[in-house]
């Protein structure tokens, strides 16, 4: 079995930080030997599609 996960405040705090104000994502925690080595934060921004911004498209003849 490996070691033990310890988790102190600044991960906890940067872990956190990674997570506020996040929609859409995700966050991944790399672990190495038992300690945290790394955080990555994926964000997806969703867009409502606004009919007024959409090029319309004219009629062919």
């Amino acid at each position: 079995m490996g070691k033990p996960l310890q988790i102190d405040e600044v991960w906890l705090k940067r872990i956190i930080s990674n997570l506020e104000g996040m929609e859409y994502g995700s966050v991944s925690i790399t672990v190495h030997d038992g300690r945290i080595m790394q955080i990555e934060r994926t964000e997806r921004k969703r867009f409502e599609q606004d009919t007024a911004s959409v090029p319309q498209r004219t009629a062919r003849r």
